[in-house]
């Protein structure tokens, strides 16, 4: 019998609703197959076989939410009862993860439609906005007449680097005082020449290099860097990603040392 692959095997089981929950638990450690944790969606199963199968509970609707819950545990980030834009939203592992750790309202925006899941587009709590560029989109795209306006932006983007995007997204902030948490993807953001077949970037270098070029952008913009750490997950192409924290409050200068931090991560990733 032909072989087929884990996420769509533990959804025709009905563990999961779609692939893409199956996926995404797989890909976040959460199923074991007799006595090890699989980690790829598609790793082959034999139908025909039986298999003692454990699945854990998933907390967000996206594996997206363990990386943002990194960065609020790392950075202690306050979240309880602030306005947020998810810039990047797609399934919402953000949005839930935002919503969880006590944001009292947040505005999911993405260029993308219908990805959303249910649970978060029904919330009352959210407001989604759709097919909405954020490179180039206006104040009005994202707030309506007397709406808050966020000032926490967490970002997962992909397709994109975050220097051509991050000007635009300041406008779309509380003016007064705003805080990101972006996600660094070194292989949208070093040059084609230096990603590898597969789209994942190896060289630590590299990625020491597209973290230090998004930092100094930041900082251009009048940006104080509060902190940079890496995602406890990869992404789907098993690239490591980061995350950092910057704030329009005038701090002193925070020590960060890139070179450790990415070296801590391809040390524990890799």
């Amino acid at each position: 019998m032909n072989k087929e692959r884990l996420d769509k095997y533990l959804t025709d089981l009905g563990y999961f609703e779609t692939k893409s929950k199956a996926a995404a638990a797989i890909l976040a450690g959460h199923v074991k197959i007799n006595d090890e944790y699989i980690t790829k969606a598609g790793f082959q199963i034999n139908p025909a076989k039986e298999y003692e199968i454990t699945v854990k509970s998933m907390p967000y609707v996206s594996r997206g939410g363990f990386k943002l819950q990194k960065a609020l545990e790392t950075f202690d980030v306050k979240v309880k009862n602030r306005i947020c834009l998810d810039a990047g939203a797609s399934t919402g592992g953000f949005t839930d993860c935002l919503l969880q750790h006590g944001a009292k309202f947040v505005y999911a925006a993405d260029v993308g439609y219908g990805q959303l899941d249910w649970k978060i587009r029904s919330d009352n709590r959210v407001k989604v906005i759709e097919r909405t560029n954020l490179k180039n989109c206006d104040f009005s795209e994202v707030y309506a007449a007397k709406q808050p306006v966020a000032d926490l932006l967490v970002s997962d983007l992909s397709f994109i680097s975050l220097t051509k995007v991050l000007e635009n997204l300041k406008k779309l902030l509380c003016s007064d005082f705003h805080e990101m948490v972006l996600l660094i993807k070194p292989q949208f953001e070093a040059g084609k020449e230096l990603v590898e077949k597969g789209g994942v970037v190896r060289d630590r270098n590299v990625h020491n290099q597209v973290i230090k070029n998004v930092i100094d952008f930041a900082i251009s913009l009048d940006y104080s860097i509060k902190g940079l750490t890496y995602s406890s997950i990869k992404g789907p192409s098993g690239n490591i990603e980061y995350l950092l924290w910057i704030t329009t409050e005038n701090i002193a200068p925070q020590a960060i040392n890139v070179p450790t931090i990415t070296e801590e991560a391809f040390e524990k990733l890799n």
